[in-house]
């Protein structure tokens, strides 16, 4: 372990929170036009659906090991992407879309559906940054367990929920001024919504450690749910709001492409033997 786990997690948690400013800043100082927004939701559902797949599934049967490894894994990778769907339909909190003057799209679909609510949106980013933040304690703890001795494991899923943590300042700032809260209110929630990813990390870091001789299986099968609720983001979340769309379809590819590469990427460079990366 290059870093002390703890303090790979107080960076973790300084970067995640940043994050989620950045959405904030980006949504009134930038040009979130509705091609450049598709364009990093292409690349956000690339990146976390590799990641799912490269990092936290080889890992997790890394970790739980024994012959029934890949069926147990499975089991919680099904386990974690139904909890999602279900999040997903109950509360709706993802919405990403904007229009020709910004983030818009909170009132249309308010609109269309008077069941989305600014309650909805914050209990399902909340229970979904607490399923984030378990899978990070998870992968950094495997460090510590297992063949996994490198920061790497929990490096993956760290760039995908950093990655993710702007559009999801979208979606609260977005519908916000519809439930007229002020803006400072929205900020706030934000950055509490934010905070729930790396505490949930820090207690799942400490709370695998009261499965003794069983962590590694705790630990597997964490990283193999957080493996569904990221796939489940990606492939029922993300990546349909960019399918709906006829426009710029060879650009929104290419992006889809480079946030899976990237995550392969990663991938490679940790079985690299170099800087002590590879076991």
């Amino acid at each position: 372990m290059i870093l002390h786990p703890l303090l790979l997690l107080a960076c973790y948690a300084g970067a995640i929170v940043a994050a989620a400013l950045f959405g904030v800043w980006a949504q009134g100082v930038l040009s979130l036009s509705h091609t450049r927004m598709q364009m990093v939701m292409s690349f956000v559902a690339g990146l976390i659906l590799g990641v799912a797949l490269y990092h936290l599934i080889p890992h997790s049967v890394d970790q739980i090991q024994g012959p029934d490894a890949v069926g147990v894994a499975t089991w919680w990778m099904v386990i974690g992407m139904l909890l999602m769907v279900f999040l997903l339909r109950v509360f709706r909190f993802h919405q990403h879309d904007v229009g020709g003057s910004g983030i818009q799209s909170h009132d249309e679909i308010r609109s269309k559906d008077p069941s989305l609510g600014w309650v909805g949106v914050v209990v399902g980013l909340g229970i979904h940054a607490l399923t984030e933040g378990t899978a990070l304690g998870a992968a950094v703890r495997s460090g510590l367990h297992g063949k996994s001795d490198d920061i790497l494991p929990s490096f993956g899923i760290f760039l995908a929920i950093l990655s993710h943590k702007p559009l999801d300042s979208i979606s609260i700032l977005g519908l916000m001024p519809v439930s007229r809260i002020g803006f400072r209110a929205a900020v706030t929630i934000n950055v509490v919504v934010a905070l729930l990813c790396p505490v949930s990390a820090y207690l799942a870091y400490w709370g695998f450690g009261v499965f003794g001789p069983d962590e590694g299986g705790a630990i597997g099968r964490a990283l193999a749910f957080g493996a569904g609720a990221l796939m489940c983001i990606s492939l029922n979340d993300l990546l349909p709001e960019i399918h709906f769309h006829g426009h710029d379809r060879i650009l929104l590819t290419v992006s889809l492409l480079a946030g899976v590469s990237l995550a392969y990427g990663l991938h490679l460079l940790e079985h690299l033997p170099i800087l002590g990366l590879a076991p």
